[in-house]
């Protein structure tokens, strides 16, 4: 038995989008958001993961899941691989956009349901060390919270350490199959929730077509590349640091009227490099 990595576009959303499973999205909601008894979700609709903008040249945004509850309450759910500058701001965007969109010009206010964002990050993002963190509008002195129609959780994958005897909770078992999927050779014997096992099963391999896991496998191409290209533009930031580094001292060097060739070995500057500083600190 083989799974594919959850974690990836194709397979987040063939397992969490799917509209004749969805005893998945709901078993996975209520644990994450610890919903009980009278709060339980027990049905959902899925919407178009298109966010169409409502004035033409706006921006389109698409989102991996996003579904109602049976009162009409909006969860946006967001499988994010690496970190990305303006994170925060597209998240807030998410947020107001989907919760905005549910009433046309003209509707009453009244009308509008709370808009819940789930973000999956499968990187450390937030100080805390929680692995799972709740962020709600409240007042700063008193912590009232007045404004509620805007929820945004958040799930660490790398902040999640704990093994399979460990599992006790329902969303520890959820979080450990979307992190660790492809590493798993069977499905745990501890999972009795039907939602869970559905997943399981949607997620082994033996059940995909191949053209499902075709585009599965492009699409773990092109997050390769992704974290390829994020991790080449670090490496050359820290070597553009690391010179810049080297620069500033070589001119503190000429300011002290230390010979040409200590300067050379002293910073490993190649000559351009230092004639150039040289005749600069002589226009100056």
């Amino acid at each position: 038995m083989k799974f594919v990595d959850v974690k990836n576009d194709i397979a987040f959303r063939k397992i969490f989008g799917n509209e004749n499973k969805k005893e998945i999205l709901i078993s996975f909601l209520n644990a994450v958001l610890k919903l009980e008894n009278q709060n339980k979700i027990t049905n959902v609709n899925l919407l178009n993961p298109f966010q169409f903008p409502k004035i033409q040249g706006l921006k389109v945004t698409v989102i991996d899941v996003k579904v109602t509850d049976e009162t009409g309450n909006v969860f946006i759910i967001e499988m994010q691989i690496t970190d990305k500058k303006g994170l925060d701001k597209r998240i807030q965007y998410y947020g107001a956009k989907g919760y905005s969109s549910q009433i046309e010009s003209g509707d009453e206010y009244l009308k509008l349901k709370p808009m819940v964002f789930i973000g999956i990050l499968d990187f450390k993002y937030f100080e805390s060390s929680n692995y799972i963190s709740r962020h709600l509008i409240t007042d700063s002195e008193t912590g009232e919270r007045k404004f509620k129609d805007l929820e945004f959780n958040f799930i660490e994958l790398e902040k999640f350490t704990k093994e399979l005897p460990e599992l006790n909770t329902l969303t520890d078992k959820w979080i450990y199959f979307i992190k660790n999927s492809e590493n798993i050779d069977v499905m745990p014997e501890n999972i009795n929730d039907s939602g869970l096992i559905s997943a399981y099963n949607d997620a082994e391999k033996h059940n995909w077509t191949k053209a499902e896991l075709e585009e599965y496998e492009y699409a773990q191409m092109r997050e390769q590349d992704e974290r390829g290209t994020i991790a080449l533009a670090e490496e050359r930031a820290g070597e553009r640091a690391k010179q810049n580094e080297k620069i500033e001292i070589a001119k503190k060097l000429i300011a002290l009227n230390i010979d040409r060739n200590t300067i050379l070995k002293s910073t490993d500057l190649n000559d351009e490099i230092i004639d150039g500083l040289i005749n600069d600190f002589k226009a100056e």
